[in-house]
């Protein structure tokens, strides 16, 4: 043995401190090179420790950083001062879907969030971590009960059909189907059929990408019309094995309640209305009035009803390590949620993952595996008691009775809480699994192939029990019924794939050429149960006297396509990227089964030019391009055949079959054509770093039902319409790197999205039922109304213009006052402060828009009012400054008609926007002696502050049938060791 190697072989303990020059810097990497076994990490403080030899050379690395190699030469303490570097976070590859991409190098549109982000936030849905933090892409939550759903358009809505805008979700290479799994009739307490998006745990999740131009969508053909969004999950990391619990818990209340009367102004009201009605003696059934109810008794029944505190207990465990050829990671969670309904109710959400990469000693061979199981189980009212909450009489009678039974107030009331006996129950179970398998032939030549399985089980039931009606009525357990749903989802998909790279003096080529071969079955049974001998026997179909099939099938969707990639690279300056696939669907019929569509992607780095290197000032400077065409098949599997549907109606002992859909072969896809050119640069060493882009989508050949004459038995044919939908717009980012130095940090992202929406053609529009829906050149999401004029001096009542002069108002001749309810601009600003230990992330997200107001009938009638509704026109009174016409107890029928008018005219329209504190996270790390154990404590908040100028409840989702996003406040620790 040499003295060198000698020398190399003297094993010490080095130790030192990593910094910037001004701080610390926590979680850099040392390594010992051609060691791999060996390396350490750098905690809270920047020290670190490692053996190595005393001939061994450390190598120092870290995001944003400058890599380091350091020879020990027999020190035994090495401090380092780690040096920024610009071009890393342009270096940093994100998800492309079949092909990973530099930051630097994308000629595409590509949205990005990490888990960083994403566990920052109290959250159960995916949908929920990306609100107002991507360009372009609009979240709005949809419901505040736990397991309610979310909606998401990227870049506006392409299709007239409202349920076909979903983007392709891909999880792990695996498409994931977000079609609705549930019944209408099952659940009842969402605005929507339950989403499978619930499935996917957040906590899983390593990155978000949201892929926006043709560029980035076209490889996926028929399936990127409306955006992808690729899950990539987390993944073991070599190193010692490493455990880490996390554990939160915390509380739910509604954001924003009405403002609506009490007693005393909800009886003067009354009392007025009755008067205006020339009404002296109150009917029988005004309890509320006529002396039946006591007159003094108040209750906030929103408070009652839907003020309860949710409590919500969050839990996730994992175990990652492995050696430099094989890792593996398998956590664990369990997550349950009650709701700020009255009675006993819970959402639980409990998974697992396992996750392990092997790449062979030559590297030649890569193989890697991903499972995850979700299960789900909700319980909830069946009911939604938001609406009640807001319309009950503020003096209606107490909820139980002396006794503590439920108050029925001698039948002169529906006690509210009798529903709480109607339930609403849903179990799923969701496993999605992934094996993608690589081998390089030779330096450069690499096959691959993917193999994905999904399964998703779906259970859910509503029942109607006889306890939900007054016992004085003597309803019987022969009055209960029951539907329940039963789904099932399985789907194969496997995609072989060759990819080609060469490099060149001037530049490299890249090939990548592949197939995708996919099938999904869909069972599903729908039924319904009526007349039990004992409500316990309610869940329990076969106890039922009476049993229907609603529905009962079996769909089978097939999918194949071929897709290629060629990407050149000039001088690492000019990019061009072309892709291409030919589409295969079920869903149409013989001679347009199969389509094509592609684009073009370009991109200049012009920081690189020699005649820009003296800009000192100028870091990063990209130009880049797209155009091309993407595609949808979203009209729903056997739609161009003739089909036939069970009746469900015996005849002679024989069930017979009745036509549910007419035969039309000829419609084929959607297309979408996109345009966008984007500038991105980075400004004083990338601290400031912008990006502006400009886009256009038309999406044509619209997949809707034409309507048809009654006497064809059917009303309306699935065909393709030549209309034309236009989005287009503006999204903004900036980053700015605000101050690091002497241990404080200070960063900001700020997004900014302006989309207009527009029907830019429709043949024949004003001769189909779509007349007074749509009109050519304005938006899809519009409310045509009449045009409020204010309230009639003598009268009282709300007045309206006459457009066509008849001498009355009518629809549609003056129902043409059109209201965009499309958000103007949205967006998100986000700040990351940290100091010392201490950390505090938050984001603003902001939404311009417009707003109906809350309507709950006319004024007067035996529903509460809001409380601005005292400002009405009244008898013999100054009147000049009223908002409300005179009150009604419905014996007005002017009054009534023009009440529900104005509901429907430019006077009920308002300023929806908002700007909400989204999401905080404060953070401490523990400042521990051992390097091992890392314990972070952390506060969260979801919603919690919101400034508007809607005057009705939450701005996010405006509906009152529905409750609204929650207020959430969680604690937690994690512990890492």
């Amino acid at each position: 043995m040499n003295r060198l190697s000698k020398f190399s072989l003297q094993e010490i303990t080095i130790q030192g401190t990593v910094t910037d020059g001004n701080s610390p810097l926590p979680g850099v990497s040392i390594a010992v090179k051609n060691r791999a076994e060996i390396s350490s990490i750098s905690d809270y403080s920047g020290q670190y420790a490692i053996t190595a030899g005393s001939g061994d050379t450390l190598v120092f690395s870290f995001i944003g950083f400058k890599k380091a190699f350091i020879p020990v030469q027999g020190r035994s303490r090495i401090d380092i001062v780690l040096q920024y570097d610009t071009t890393t976070l342009q270096e940093v590859k994100i998800n492309a879907g079949y092909y990973s991409v530099k930051e630097s190098e994308r000629t595409g549109s590509i949205a990005r969030i990490t888990s960083k982000d994403i566990a920052t936030q109290p959250v159960t849905n995916i949908l929920a971590a990306m609100q107002g933090r991507m360009a372009g892409v609009n979240v709005v939550q949809t419901s505040g009960v736990p397991g309610g759903g979310f909606d998401i358009k990227i870049r506006g809505q392409n299709s007239i059909r409202t349920d076909a805008n979903a983007p392709l979700y891909v999880i792990d290479g695996v498409p994931y189907s977000s079609d609705p799994v549930g019944y209408s009739q099952t659940s009842t307490t969402y605005p929507s059929v339950t989403s499978p998006l619930n499935n996917i745990n957040p906590d899983t999740i390593e990155s978000i990408e949201v892929l926006k131009d043709a560029d980035a969508t076209a490889i996926y053909g028929s399936r990127g019309a409306n955006g992808v969004v690729l899950i990539t999950t987390k993944k073991g990391k070599s190193g010692k094995t490493s455990f880490s619990i996390k554990a939160s818990t915390g509380v739910g209340k509604v954001t924003r309640f009405l403002d609506l009367m009490d007693t005393a102004q909800y009886l003067s009201m009354r009392r007025e209305a009755f008067a205006n009605d020339k009404i002296s003696v109150y009917p029988a059934g005004a309890y509320d009035i006529n002396g039946t109810w006591d007159q003094t008794r108040y209750t906030d029944w929103q408070d009652e009803l839907t003020g309860g505190t949710s409590q919500i207990t969050d839990l996730q465990t994992n175990i990652s390590g492995g050696s430099e050829q094989t890792q593996f990671l398998f956590s664990s969670s369990y997550h349950t949620e009650s709701t700020v309904f009255p009675g006993d109710y819970d959402y639980k959400k409990r998974g697992g993952q396992f996750t392990m990469n092997h790449t062979a000693q030559d590297t030649k061979f890569k193989f890697s595996f991903s499972v995850g199981y979700n299960s789900q189980t909700n319980n909830q009212p069946a009911f939604d008691f938001t609406p009640i909450s807001r319309s009950l009489a503020p003096n209606a009678p107490s909820l139980y009775d002396d006794q503590g039974n439920l108050n029925w107030a001698n039948g002169t009331w529906q006690n509210p809480l009798r529903m709480l006996d109607a339930v609403s129950k849903a179990k799923s179970n969701d496993l999605v699994s992934n094996a993608v398998l690589s081998y390089e032939l030779t330096a450069g030549l690499t096959v691959k192939s993917s193999f994905g399985f999904t399964d998703l089980q779906q259970m859910e039931l509503r029942t109607s029990p006889s306890t939900i009606f007054n016992p004085s009525f003597n309803v019987t357990s022969a009055n209960s019924s029951l539907y329940r749903n039963n789904t099932n989802r399985r789907s194969w998909i496997a995609e072989p794939q060759i990819h080609w790279e060469k490099e060149y003096t001037f530049g490299s080529i890249g090939v990548l050429a592949g197939g995708t071969f996919q099938n999904q079955d869909t069972e599903r049974v729908y039924q319904f149960g009526s007349g039990f001998s004992s409500n316990s026997l309610i869940y329990d179909l076969a106890s039922a006297s009476t049993v229907q099939i609603l529905l009962n099938d079996k769909i089978n969707y097939s999918y194949q396509a071929f897709f290629g990639r060629i990407n050149y690279n000039l001088h690492d300056r000019y990019y061009l990227n072309l892709t291409g696939r030919r589409d295969g669907s079920s869903r149409f019929g013989p001679g347009n089964q199969f389509a094509s569509f592609g684009a073009i992607g370009l991109a200049w780095l012009f920081s690189k030019e020699n005649f820009l290197k003296n800009m000192h000032w100028l870091s990063f400077g990209k130009l880049r391009g797209s155009y091309g065409t993407t595609g949808s098949d979203q009209i729903g599997d056997y739609q161009y055949l003739d089909t036939y549907t069970s009746s469900g109606i015996s005849y002679n002992a024989y069930v017979g079959l009745r036509p549910s859909r007419l035969y039309n072969p000829n419609f084929s896809w959607e297309i979408n054509r996109k345009k966008e050119a984007a500038l991105e640069m980075g400004l004083l060493q990338d601290r400031i770093f912008i990006t502006a882009a400009w886009y256009q989508n038309r999406s044509s050949n619209q997949l809707v039902g034409v309507p048809l004459a009654g006497t064809t038995g059917f009303s309306s044919i699935q065909a393709n319409l030549n209309a034309v939908v236009q989005n287009s717009g503006w999204e903004f980012t900036l980053r700015t790197m605000n101050f690091t130095a002497n241990k404080f940090s200070w960063i900001t992202n700020f997004n900014l999205s302006l989309n207009d929406n527009r029907l830019i053609s429709f043949p024949n529009l004003n001769a189909s039922t779509y007349s007074q829906k749509y009109i050519i050149g304005k938006p899809l999401n519009i409310n045509l109304m009449y045009v409020y004029s204010g309230i009639d001096s003598a009268t009282g009542i709300y007045q309206f213009e006459d457009l066509n002069k008849d001498g009355k108002i009518t629809q549609p001749d003056d129902k043409q006052a059109i209201i965009n309810l499309n958000p103007k601009y949205f967006g998100g600003i986000q700040n990351q402060l940290s100091f010392d230990h201490w950390k505090i992330d938050f984001l603003f997200q902001f939404v311009k828009q417009k707003a109906k107001s809350y309507y709950n009938g006319y004024q007067g009638q035996m529903t509460n009012q809001l409380e601005r509704s005292l400002n009405n026109w009244k008898q013999n009174g100054s009147n000049g400054s009223a908002d409300y016409q005179l009150y009604t107890a419905g014996f007005n029928s002017a009054a009534v008609t023009a009440d529900f008018l104005f509901s429907n005219s430019t006077g009920a329209i308002t300023d929806g926007s908002y700007l909400r504190l989204k999401n905080v996270e404060l953070s401490y790390d523990v400042p521990l002696n051992s390097r091992n154990i890392k314990c972070l404590f952390f506060l969260q908040g979801q919603n919690l502050l919101t400034i508007t100028n809607y005057k009705d409840g939450d701005p996010e989702f405006i509906t009152s049938g529905f409750l609204p996003p929650l207020k959430i406040i969680t604690a937690g620790m994690q512990l890492t060791f």
